[in-house]
């Protein structure tokens, strides 16, 4: 049964493409209202047009004192923020060995600090309405993968984080939530896999690892998470297994990596450093704002 969302407010970052976009268009179906939060104001217009009384922000996730700012606009302007949906991500991938020390280092500023600070400024707000929380994570805080470190710490921190977050909040009735999703198709995905090494490692993950899911149907099992306030929240049915044999997934993923490993950063030499920088066009816009 699709659960209603009627009524409620929910705050998205990474609003402008992909997950975030098509979780607004979802959230959108099901009767709530939509802050749109991102970096490209002309493709969050595009988004907000798509999802009726919606509105758009323009903002940086690293920037804690304009999510501050933006917090009390969208409180201004809907009332009320019922669900905030940290979603907000790049993604780069190389050795630490051979990676662009800056964009190894955002990829931790924007997916966990920037997590951090969205819930910062939202989070008084949230404790008025007795919402919700959704801290989006990713396959990646269960399987830690090479060439990927930075991605895999910022997503196992995210994941500590709203757990840690769910124990200090649930006395004001706020629920918290973590999503997870594997390789999910996406402008991010899609440069990952332009990526000399990156991609190639990646064809060569086995079986489900490997593979490329559809978003409308995972963000679809999102939508349904947040409308229930679930504590974990599943884009993909298998994802369900993995927290029970996590202890031993390490051990794998380098008895079985290590050729694949050592290809990889070849084709990355070989590449440059540039390779190692944000994927994607998310990630491009994310350069951009930093210049």
């Amino acid at each position: 049964m699709t659960r209603s969302l009627e009524g409620q407010v929910v705050a998205v970052t990474g609003a402008a493409r992909g997950l975030g976009a098509e979780l607004a268009r979802q959230a959108t179906a099901r009767g709530a209202r939509l802050a749109l939060l991102g970096l490209e104001p002309e493709v969050l217009a595009e988004v907000a047009s798509q999802c009726p009384g919606s509105r758009a922000w323009e903002v940086d996730v690293t920037d804690g004192a304009a999510l501050a700012r933006v917090a009390e606009q969208v409180v201004g302007h809907f009332g009320r923020v019922d669900v905030v949906v940290a979603n907000a991500g790049v993604g780069a991938g190389g050795p630490l060995l051979l990676a662009d020390p800056d964009a190894y280092d955002r990829v931790l500023e924007v997916n966990l600090l920037g997590s951090i600070r969205t819930v910062r400024a939202f989070l008084p707000h949230v404790v008025a309405s007795r919402g919700y929380v959704l801290q989006v994570a990713s396959v990646a805080a269960i399987v830690p993968v090479p060439m990927m470190s930075a991605y895999c710490a910022s997503k196992s921190g995210v994941e500590a984080f709203a757990h840690a977050l769910r124990a200090e909040v649930a006395h004001h009735g706020v629920r918290v939530g973590v999503a997870y999703l594997s390789w999910t198709d996406s402008d991010m995905v899609r440069g990952a896999d332009a990526t000399p090494g990156l991609g190639e490692f990646r064809a060569q993950l086995p079986g489900v690892l490997g593979r490329t899911y559809a978003m409308p149907p995972a963000a679809a099992r999102i939508v349904d998470g947040i409308a229930a306030r679930r504590r974990q929240v599943y884009a993909q049915p298998w994802l369900r297994v993995l927290p029970g044999v996590r202890g031993g997934l390490p051990w794998v993923v380098e008895r079985g990596s290590k050729g694949l490993a050592a290809e990889a950063e070849r084709a990355l030499r070989q590449a440059g450093v540039e390779a190692t920088r944000q994927v994607g066009a998310g990630g491009v816009a994310d350069r951009a704002a930093q210049q």
